[in-house]
């Protein structure tokens, strides 16, 4: 049976969907030596290159999906390599032998929280695309005053310059003066999305961490600029999510402890040492 050629190499991990549409409407791929075009299907047995290089294809049997759960700082981009040397989410990933990680949405740079990568470029896909309707759900600190008149209307639906927008849910958390915490959902990950909602209703966002994605939350105890592996239930709550067949592998081995006192120590201290080495780099970039 053929497959979208997009499908195919989002799964030999190449990127997400999305990306690869855009690599092929580039003209970057081709198949059997000939440019190829968005839309076009293949069997499996095609000779595929991106940019010239051959793509090592994979049937979706053949593969296995695994799934991190990074806690995202702010101040790191959502990109692979940033121009002007900035952190990027990607850094700190574990190596992949064959493949890459490809982020499962994006959180702008002064974003922190939840943020979930995997090798599976369908899972990535399904679990972005609003007909999915994944929940989202971010802890938001505002500054100024949010009356009843305002909630409703982000409930009801806003007009963004990118169409209609709403909060599924708004759920008050507390505060002090003007500034004040509110729980928020979604299912959709435009950009900034619920910056611009808050904004639509002149109310200032000046902290936003996401806190769950779908049903699983954050885990409590892993640090600002670390990552875990889910298990294999934890990988096949989301392939069930969205209608994907069940994984049958896993790197994490079945009797190892969730997060815990000393795993948590031991990834901050790896982050610790990450964050050193980067100014390190910087700081010989700034004098060369």
């Amino acid at each position: 049976m053929s497959e979208k050629l997009q499908k195919v190499l989002a799964r030999a991990g190449k990127g997400s969907r999305r990306e690869m549409e855009t690599v092929i409407s580039a003209g970057r791929v081709t198949v059997n030596g000939k440019v190829a075009y968005l839309g076009d299907r293949v069997e499996g047995n095609e000779q595929i290159k991106v940019d010239g290089h051959l793509v090592a294809t994979k049937q979706a049997q053949d593969q296995m999906c695994r799934v991190l759960m990074y806690n995202k700082p702010e101040g790191e981009m959502c990109t692979r390599k940033d121009p002007e040397g900035r952190p990027t989410v990607f850094d700190r990933l574990p190596p992949l032998e064959n493949g890459r990680w490809i982020a499962v949405g994006r959180l702008d740079i002064n974003t922190s929280g939840m943020l979930l990568f995997t090798t599976d470029g369908e899972l990535a896909n399904r679990l972005m695309h609003p007909s999915q309707q994944v929940e989202r759900e971010y802890a938001v600190r505002v500054f100024g005053e949010v009356n009843e008149a305002m909630r409703q209307t982000l409930l009801s639906g806003v007009k963004l310059e990118d169409g209609p927008a709403r909060f599924q849910k708004i759920t008050y958390r507390g505060g002090e003066g003007r500034n004040h915490w509110y729980h928020v959902t979604l299912s959709e990950g435009r950009n900034r999305e619920v910056r611009r909602l808050w904004e639509s209703q002149e109310v200032q966002v000046s902290r936003l961490i996401r806190v769950r994605y779908g049903d699983m939350e954050m885990k409590r105890q892993l640090p600002l600029g670390g990552w875990t592996e889910l298990n294999l239930q934890e990988v096949n709550y989301y392939r069930k999510l969205v209608k994907l067949a069940p994984e049958t592998q896993s790197k994490v081995k079945v009797d190892e402890k969730a997060m815990d006192n000393a795993k948590s120590r031991r990834i901050r201290r790896s982050v610790k040492k990450h964050q050193q080495r980067h100014k390190q780099a910087q700081t010989r970039r700034r004098r060369s």
